[in-house]
């Protein structure tokens, strides 16, 4: 189980280092799109604690 983890990390790593170096621009583009589906999420759960502290 470890060493699938392993590979897996790997990979992950492999392909992101392949993205970035081939087309940074789309790399910059999904960047943005995760931090901004962060801070959505972030926002909404500040909404929802908000109105349940009301």
């Amino acid at each position: 189980m470890v060493q699938a983890k392993k590979i897996s990390i790997y990979v992950l790593t492999v392909f992101a280092l392949y993205t970035i170096i081939t087309s940074p621009a789309r790399a910059a583009d999904l960047v943005q799109i995760g931090f901004e589906g962060i801070s959505s999420a972030a926002q909404g759960v500040g909404h929802f604690m908000t109105e349940v502290v009301r």
